[in-house]
């Protein structure tokens, strides 16, 4: 099955990438505005599958409309070829050029099933390659809408395909016939996907999983901290690879923080509705829900305190898990080291901003640190080890900064989406040098030594004055 979708993406892929970037980017410029027109539509689709709150599926369409936007806007100019410094001086024209690679397989989670198959897509189509989506199998319907939006701004038939059944059904046949692979998901997933690709030698690209902290150092804003965490936690129900789920506070603002925290957490509404009120819905499926439940159990029976949440609430959903909000966690816990993907977090108290620094990089993970503070967060960002960090709020303005990187370092990513990055990992670089007036060998009877000495004379002339 997959090899005949290939078959027929690789047909369209020829045609597409004649057509010039200016008109490829331009049916995105499209498809953005139309994201944007029918966002009601989206949004329904987005809570139907997930079960997320309304505010969640707006930040799908948020984000996949400006992300779009964005390179519908500026692709033309990144793919546009590059004069490069020659072998040699006037003499040598050199040129980069960015060519398609072919046929882009993409494979998508279940969290955020509209936003990250477009904001995937999107790059590749428009750097001219066909891409092959397989979305998974719990939001087959989000993407559905995706595509019929994208055929509706321009893309031609054939160049955007999607099958149905999920990265464990056609993740391996989709491996073996694309060309270069694009996937989001868990770590131990991505080094299987890694590891498949690496036998073909084609390019990868994963943004996989995350343990990502929180610090509040010690000049940080307390009253503007623990409501931000509540978003940092808790948006999308815990169910986002950038999502907080571990919390260092120094001391001296560690009681203040708890209390506003805690305080904040339990004002939320809790819901499964498509009610603009709702803070939080319900986990997506049976299979989430009992690991979240059974990762606050096992951590509550070895010592872990619930300071909030840590119930079931089949009254709102049958798969509904409270915000929830534990101290004294330790690496003994399964919560404690592993990602848990869902509403929980851990709040630890520390000495100082340096042990916080310290614990926060003591991770196998490395996608996304939230720090808040002042002159104190801006140093220690640059001490954190992840993709990501964003000050003074969670994660949204460094993932919504779509001209800049997002990925992870560590276990936790190769390679990155948005920005520059983000559409040039799509190609395949190309030099072309042109060679005039003289070759670069010896002239005439000129021998090789003779040509040796003055080249390294020319060359060294042309180091001092340039």
């Amino acid at each position: 099955m997959i090899n005949n979708v290939v078959a027929k993406a690789r047909k369209a892929q020829g045609e597409w990438a004649k057509v010039p970037t200016s008109e490829r980017a331009a049916v995105f410029r499209r498809f953005s505005k139309l994201v944007l027109e029918r966002q009601a539509e989206i949004m329904d689709v987005l809570q139907d599958e997930t079960h997320k709150n309304r505010l969640s599926a707006f930040e799908e369409v948020l984000d996949t409309t400006q992300l779009t936007h964005y390179y519908g806007r500026h692709a033309t100019k990144l793919l546009k070829p590059k004069r490069r410094r020659g072998a040699f001086p006037i003499l040598t024209k050199t040129i980069e050029v960015n060519r398609p690679i072919g046929v882009i397989g993409v494979i998508t989670p279940w969290n955020y099933p509209f936003t990250l198959p477009s904001t995937d897509v999107a790059p590749a189509v428009i750097a001219g390659n066909a891409v092959v989506l397989v979305p998974d199998e719990l939001t087959p319907k989000s993407a559905d809408l995706m595509l019929s939006l994208m055929l509706e701004a321009g893309v031609p038939e054939g160049v955007v395909s999607i099958v149905h059944g999920g990265g464990r059904v056609h993740g391996k046949d989709l491996i073996d016939a694309a060309d270069f692979i694009m996937f989001t998901g868990s770590t131990a997933t991505g080094r299987i996907v890694a590891a498949q690709c690496a036998e073909r030698l084609i390019g990868f690209s994963g943004e996989l999983g995350g343990k990502n902290p929180m610090l509040v150092l010690s000049d940080a804003d307390v009253p503007k901290a623990a409501p931000g965490a509540v978003r940092a936690c808790f948006a999308n129900s815990g169910q986002l690879c950038v999502s907080i789920e571990r919390l260092y506070v120094v001391e001296a603002h560690y009681d203040e923080f708890l209390k506003e925290f805690v305080a904040a957490t339990e004002s939320m509404k809790l819901g499964d509705a498509k009610d603009w009120a709702i803070d939080m819905g319900p986990l997506i499926s049976d299979k989430q829900f009992v690991r979240v439940r059974d990762q606050v159990t096992d951590a509550i029976a070895k010592g872990a305190k619930l300071q909030s949440g840590g119930r079931v609430r089949p009254d709102i959903a049958p798969t509904f898990f409270e915000p929830t909000i534990l101290t004294n966690v330790s690496d003994s816990m399964e919560l404690g080291r592993g990602e848990t993907f869902g509403p929980v977090v851990a709040v630890y108290k520390v000495k100082d901003d340096a042990e916080a620094i310290a614990r926060a990089n003591d991770t196998d993970y490395g996608l996304n640190s939230s720090i808040w503070g002042g002159a104190a967060a801006t140093l220690a960002a640059t001490q954190i080890e992840s993709g990501t960090v964003t000050i003074n709020e969670g994660f949204s303005a460094s993932f919504a900064s779509h001209d800049a990187p997002m990925g992870g370092m560590k276990t936790s990513g190769v390679g990155r989406r948005h920005g520059r990055q983000g559409l040039l990992k799509y190609t395949q670089p190309q030099t072309i040098a042109v060679q005039r007036l003289i070759g670069i060998a010896p002239i005439g009877k000129q021998t090789n030594e003779a040509f040796a000495k003055l080249v390294s004379r020319l060359l060294g002339i042309w180091n001092r004055i340039s």
